[in-house]
């Protein structure tokens, strides 16, 4: 299963072995004699990357009555006919059984399959996952397993040498080679936290969770998004940086889910006529445009105009990655922001807060079962629908709503109160799109009913 921008995931099957040829400036040296390859390096990685098949039960009702299995049993309707998709994943720790794969891989699984290299099935049992970044953590019991270590996403460079190794249109484990063509892609209208991996590395319909590693062998990103308006590969595929996938990978291995918090400030990209206008010579940095009252941004001194250049020795180019970066930040935690007030550099510290909203309680509505929900207010005037809690593997849980959401608008439609949430639910067809805000990031959570 291989997500598309604009389109959606496909289903595919199979377990071969192929390989792309790359140019030889780009292989290792072999040794005397011997034409330069990347097997070497595939037979290493190759046994790291699995088969998902995916069993979920579709629905072809909508009328609630209909899914009820006591009302079908009773007018002897049959049962929804079962549906079987599939995409890749990556053996990160041997010894736990771990696999990261995608979110959108395994969203509505009603069971998931895991074969191995070495043509091995498990029942594979879901840690978490998160619609925010894409990423989602299985465990299987095996022996024997092969992990791909880890590498540093961070360190990649545009024009490093890269190989995607994946399911393509059911062909089976295919190896295919290219190089990073840019760093940071975002805007791909893929919902939430967007860092992306660009390559030319063919990546088609069945690679979505595979792995795309580096000539040492290293995992630097989980293949997750193609442009393809013929269906295939066209030269640009995307990956999960691997830093963002493992610090989502400890958050899901400890909470079940990733927990982000709030800061409380709203920034935007440095250009240079704002630069201009600021009087600084950066090119690059996020400007905070405004700071929550009350917030922990507030308490710690940060103030609009302030330039970030930096959150925990990470330099900050874009307002994207200060979202990005504050987002993967667990609540309570200490960060250290450096920023440029009126030309002079500063330095604040900040602890990551729990994101507000009313507690206890709160109300449920059909459309969105398993959530409990309480209208967020700011000035006694509504401003959303904030989440008190969420039932895990419930309708609203699938979807992607998590604790701490405030929605804000149903199919591009503001709503502000409980009842405005009603109304739009009850107008949403086919599709339900709900804007979310979580911590600092506005989402984007997309269902087909």
């Amino acid at each position: 299963m291989k997500r598309q921008v604009g389109m959606l995931p496909w289903a595919v099957l199979g377990a071969v072995l192929s390989l792309v040829p790359v140019a030889s400036a780009a292989l290792p040296p072999g040794r005397a004699g011997e034409i330069p390859t990347l097997a070497p390096t595939l037979a290493e990685v190759t046994p790291g990357v699995v088969n998902i098949a995916v069993i979920s039960r579709a629905q072809d009702y909508d009328n609630p009555l209909l899914r009820d299995p006591f009302f079908r049993r009773f007018f002897n309707l049959p049962d929804p006919r079962p549906t079987i998709s599939a995409g890749s994943g990556v053996i990160v720790d041997a010894a736990q059984g771990y696999v990261i794969t995608n979110h959108h891989v395994i969203q509505r699984a009603d069971q998931v399959v895991v074969t191995t290299r070495d043509r091995r099935r498990f029942n594979a049992r879901l840690v978490g996952s998160d619609p925010g970044t894409d990423i989602a953590l299985l465990k299987i019991d095996a022996d024997n397993l092969k992990a791909i270590p880890f590498g540093d996403s961070d360190a990649l460079r545009v024009g490093d040498f890269v190989v995607a190794i994946g399911n393509p249109f059911g062909l089976g484990q295919t190896a295919t080679s290219g190089i990073v063509s840019a760093l940071g892609r975002t805007g791909l209208n893929v919902e939430g936290y967007e860092d992306f991996i660009q390559t030319d590395a063919s990546i088609n319909p069945g690679n979505s969770g595979g792995a795309l590693v580096n000539l040492r062998g290293e995992l630097v990103g989980i293949n997750t998004a193609i442009i393809a308006p013929s269906g295939g590969n066209v030269g640009i595929g995307f990956a999960v940086p691997s830093n963002m996938a493992r610090r989502v990978m400890d958050q899901l291995i400890r909470f079940g889910e990733v927990r982000r918090g709030w800061l409380g400030l709203t920034v935007q990209d440095l250009t240079p006529d704002l630069a201009k206008a600021l009087g600084v010579s950066l090119t690059e940095g996020a400007v905070v445009v405004e700071v929550a009252e009350g917030s922990p941004a507030e308490k710690a001194g940060l103030k609009p105009r302030d330039i970030i250049t930096s959150i925990n020795g990470r330099a900050m180019r874009t307002s994207s990655e200060v979202r990005n970066e504050l987002g993967l930040t667990p609540v309570g935690e200490r960060v250290e922001i450096r920023v440029l007030r009126e030309g002079k550099p500063l330095t604040l510290t900040a602890r990551i807060g729990e994101v507000g909203g009313p507690g206890g309680g709160g109300v449920a509505v059909p459309q969105l079962a398993g959530a409990r929900l309480v209208e967020v207010q700011r000035g006694g005037r509504p401003q959303g629908v904030g989440v008190v809690s969420v039932e895990r593997d419930s309708e609203a849980w699938r979807l992607g709503l998590r604790r701490g959401d405030v929605i804000i608008a149903v199919n591009q439609k503001r709503v502000a109160s409980l009842g405005e949430l009603r109304e739009a639910l009850k107008d949403a067809d086919r599709t339900l799109a709900l804007t979310i805000v979580r911590g600092d990031a506005v989402l984007n959570l997309i269902a087909r009913r």
